[in-house]
């Protein structure tokens, strides 16, 4: 039956590929603006099956990536601090700093765990009540949600020793930067799934009114992103701008009320720093007051000099969408998994990851 499938959805992707050359007439640039997209369309060999008109442009989808360096220089002062436990995804340890990062710090000495969920850091502070555990909070909507349970869940046990270095993004005011910073003409979003689960089709509205640019809800297998880049194609062709959902099995026009209610509980959006975008309006997520004693920012001074990109790397163009990991010179050079100046070729989501496994140039 596996190989039926396999065949069956050859058949259906190779049907999809004509359609959307069939109706695709003139270039169109089309942005993905999450990390797994972006891996899933070079996994699949998407572009492949599209025809020249098209051209497919990576946006800032990988949370890792569009993390600000002032901010993975925040957690290493944090790990250098007497006592603490930092905790944090894998993905993180090889970002690289100013100087450093959480990797070479632990190799110095520092206690840095990696975990798999918050609740695991949780348990971790619920093991250790006389020391400090801190979670670095970094994702999008997807994240944020698990970190807030997290939270007032150790506020209700009086796990005061829990905390969270909060590094959240969300996800629409970054389409709003991208739209009206004017480096970049983008067609149509292909918006991610997962995000939409939680945040609601609606959160996109904003965008496709202001600036008549189509968005649609794609999931993550080939299938998926074909069938989105032909709904996008139609619309474009047609003059149309308007959300719709390709992934209706996941999202929906409200997304999850119970999500957003306890996110928005304990966190209330506040201005953030992205890599390639600078600050962006209302792009965060900070502590409300009430929960205020679990904010790591708070308990422990964590002022960092400004930081800069490492000489000649691109990563903030790439996440911009206005540059390509093979114009950067770093790239496949001084730039590789094994040694990455940039936070691009780190994350299994990373742009720079994804042309490294996956392109031939």
């Amino acid at each position: 039956m596996k190989h039926m499938d396999e065949y069956r959805d050859r058949d259906v992707a190779q049907a999809l590929s004509r359609k959307i050359k069939e109706t695709s007439r003139r270039p169109i640039r089309l942005m993905e603006i999450c990390g797994t997209h972006t891996a899933a369309i070079f996994r699949h060999g998407i572009r492949s099956l599209l025809p020249e008109t098209i051209d497919l442009v990576s946006g800032p989808g990988c949370p890792v990536c569009v993390t600000a360096t002032e901010d993975i220089d925040r957690s290493i002062k944090l790990a250098g601090e007497p006592r603490v436990i930092s905790t944090t995804f894998g993905d993180m340890f090889r970002v690289p700093g100013s100087s450093s990062s959480l990797q070479a710090e632990r190799a110095k000495g520092a206690d840095i765990r990696m975990v798999y969920s918050t609740f695991d850091a949780l348990a971790i502070a619920r093991e250790n009540p006389d020391r400090p555990v801190v979670f670095l909070g970094v994702g999008f909507e997807t994240t944020a949600p698990t970190v807030a349970a997290a939270v007032k869940t150790a506020r209700e046990n009086t796990l005061g020793n829990f905390l969270v270095l909060s590094a959240h993004k969300l996800l629409p005011p970054a389409m709003d930067a991208l739209l009206s910073s004017g480096d970049l003409d983008i067609d149509g979003f292909i918006c991610p799934g997962h995000v939409t689960t939680i945040i609601g089709t609606s959160s996109y509205q904003l965008v496709v009114d202001q600036y008549k640019v189509p968005c649609v809800v794609v999931g993550f297998e080939p299938l998926d992103i074909l069938q989105g880049i032909l709904m996008l194609v139609r619309q474009i062709e047609a003059g149309g701008a308007r959300v719709e959902i390709q992934y209706v099995r996941g999202a929906s026009a409200e997304g999850n009320p119970g999500a957003l209610r306890i996110m928005e509980e304990v966190f209330v959006p506040c201005d953030a720093p992205w890599r390639g975008l600078g600050i962006i309006p209302r792009s965060g997520l900070a502590f409300r007051e009430e929960y205020a004693d679990h904010d790591a920012g708070r308990r422990f001074d964590l002022h960092v000099p400004v930081a800069k990109d490492p000489p000649g790397c691109l990563c903030a163009e790439v996440l911009r969408g206005v540059a390509k990991p093979v114009q950067c010179k770093l790239f496949r050079t001084l730039c590789t998994p094994r040694n990455p100046v940039g936070p691009c070729m780190v994350s299994s989501e990373g742009t720079c990851a994804a042309y490294f496994k996956y392109h031939s140039e």
